[in-house]
């Protein structure tokens, strides 16, 4: 199973506010993100799918939240208390690819364990206290990049020799 951080990231790192909150609004990278996760699971923290307000059509919405009683009434949304539980729940269930998007602090786990990423670099800065983790180009190889008008594509793959250490 493939392992893909997908994120959209201003020109100064931010992707968010600590609430949860994009600082922006893109119809095109929307439009992309949909287009990429679409049918396949996507893992969030409890943050993020709160400022979404409702789980997202046609994936399985799974939520990370350090809350045992935190609990989502929908059969399109699981929620587990640890990272590596959603994981393994993705991979029982044979799933091709999972994709992790967001927030911060799930990227930071993210990183080191992803297979793959596909990081809108949007084209402006913007306000926010949440950053995107640094990508290290030892660990990751751009493999393409794809210009949009409001963003550009950047494509990672981790790095063979690094796969093999995790």
């Amino acid at each position: 199973m493939k392992k893909i951080i997908i994120a959209a990231v201003a020109e100064n790192g931010v992707i968010g506010r600590s609430n949860g909150e994009m600082p922006w609004k893109s119809k095109e990278e929307f439009q992309h993100f949909r287009n990429t996760t679409l049918g396949f699971p996507i893992i969030m923290g409890r943050k993020t799918f709160d400022s979404l307000g409702k789980p997202l059509a046609g994936r399985l919405n799974i939520v990370l939240s350090t809350k045992n009683d935190y609990i989502i009434a929908n059969d399109d949304v699981k929620v587990f208390t640890d990272f590596q539980s959603a994981l393994d729940f993705c991979q029982s269930q044979n799933f091709e690819k999972v994709f992790i998007i967001g927030g911060g602090v799930i990227f930071e786990l993210a990183i080191k364990i992803a297979d793959e990423m596909i990081i809108s670099i949007m084209k402006f800065s913007a306000e926010g206290d949440v950053f995107f983790p640094q990508i290290s180009e030892k660990k990751w190889k751009l493999l393409s990049k794809e210009e949009r008008s409001e963003f550009t594509i950047f494509r990672y793959v981790r790095r063979e020799h690094e796969s093999k250490q995790n």
